[in-house]
């Protein structure tokens, strides 16, 4: 079970009332140490939707191994630029933002900064519904979808892009050449069913799950080489990214790949917990308040029914780790307004303690809370807003 510094982090808190969120300024800087380490030296492009906090993205981006940003949405890109962020900005999905699109469009900064996705024509087509036919050159990159399909009608991965073939990729390049108002700077390609699928335990499972990541990162180091060569044919590419958190090894193998993305493992969330290829230090954590007793092995904290997106499965609840060995009821889960822990731990809980957990996912504990503090040891080095607290929303 993965453990926390709660006594270091009462202390830093003790003058504040939970619900309250702590990120640890020495186990961020030490994941951040980490990640740089297993990318051999390419560069980490930061997914800012596992960051969701200004403060933190420029004291990753201020560490050596990083440069630019990943971000999640065009409106999000011009917010952190216009911040003066970065200067390098790759929005991960496509958009369809017409005020956004505009907006970027009208400044001229941020049209040399920014990137934008996609993977088919019909994307150019809704940048010009939104400017119009004559408008300014925009940067585009094209997403290859990254999925492994080792037999017809068998799909392993994220359902991202349409395109997957060398030959769709040079004609998708090739459209938007000939496209006035466009300009093809950049190949990302997200391997999720390596980046993002646990890979420890020693069942069966997990052993299929390991042999699937080898022979899906095999086959995608050769169409990605061959897709990248294909769109240099077209178009003088800046960057090709890949990855993420999970996959950095495999994907800084590729030599076609010159920037990795990564994010959440500089927060080290509950999912990161099983791979056996790192082992992040779990950097963000919140505390909930005792407020009822419901039985003698009970004790219910406020709030904290803050699930992580994807399947609805167990992985995804936040996980009680301080008081050591308190868990969730199976019948309950984690609810929006109060949440039962259970275990020999809860004996000795009374009401106004603390119960700290671990969110599922990096990023979206931020949606939970305005602020972050961030502790060293145990003080408070200072308080910070998330992206909610600076009363922003990027859906």
């Amino acid at each position: 079970m993965t453990t926390v510094n709660a006594a270091a982090y009462d202390a830093a808190t003790q003058d504040l009332d939970p619900p309250l969120a702590v990120v640890d300024l020495d186990a961020f800087d030490a994941n951040a140490r980490d990640l740089t380490r297993r990318a051999c030296g390419v560069p980490i492009r930061i997914a800012s939707k596992s960051v969701r906090c200004r403060f933190l993205l420029d004291h990753a981006l201020a560490m050596p191994g990083y440069a630019g940003l990943l971000c999640y949405s065009l409106p999000e890109a011009l917010w952190l630029h216009r911040y003066g962020v970065s200067d390098d900005l790759v929005v991960a999905y496509p958009t369809v933002d017409h005020a956004a699109l505009r907006a970027l469009a009208s400044d001229d900064a941020a049209r040399t900064a920014v990137t934008i996705m996609v993977d088919s024509t019909e994307h150019l087509d809704a940048v010009d519904a939104a400017l119009g036919g004559a408008h300014p050159e925009i940067r585009v990159a094209l997403e290859l979808d990254a999925s492994w399909r080792p037999a017809p009608r068998l799909h392993i991965g994220t359902r991202r892009s349409p395109v997957f073939r060398p030959r769709s990729a040079h004609t998708l390049a090739s459209r938007i050449a000939d496209r006035p108002g466009f300009r093809l700077v950049g190949v990302m390609a997200y391997e999720g069913q390596i980046a993002g699928v646990p890979d420890g335990g020693r069942g069966p499972s997990a052993r299929l799950v390991r042999w699937m990541q080898r022979r899906s990162a095999a086959e995608l180091a050769q169409r990605r080489g061959e897709v990248v060569d294909a769109v240099r044919r077209v178009a003088d590419l800046e960057f090709v990214n890949g990855g993420g958190t999970g996959s950095i090894e495999s994907t800084v193998d590729d030599p076609s790949v010159t920037e990795v993305a990564a994010g959440s493992g500089l927060l080290g969330p509950g999912l990161f917990d099983s791979y056996t290829r790192f082992t992040p230090e779990p950097a963000a954590v919140f505390a909930l308040p005792v407020v009822r007793r419901p039985s003698r092995d009970l004790a219910t904290v406020f709030a904290g029914g803050y699930i992580a997106s994807g399947p609805a499965k167990p992985s995804r609840l936040p996980t009680p780790v301080a008081p050591a060995g308190l868990t969730l009821l199976g019948v309950e889960g984690a609810g929006e307004v109060q949440t039962p822990v259970k275990g020999a731990a809860a004996r000795r809980l009374g009401l106004g303690d603390r119960v700290w957990f671990r969110h599922a996912k990096a990023g979206e504990l931020a949606e939970r809370f305005p602020e972050y503090h961030l502790v060293r040891g145990a003080r408070i080095e200072r308080t910070v807003p998330t992206y909610r607290g600076e009363g922003t929303f990027f859906g």
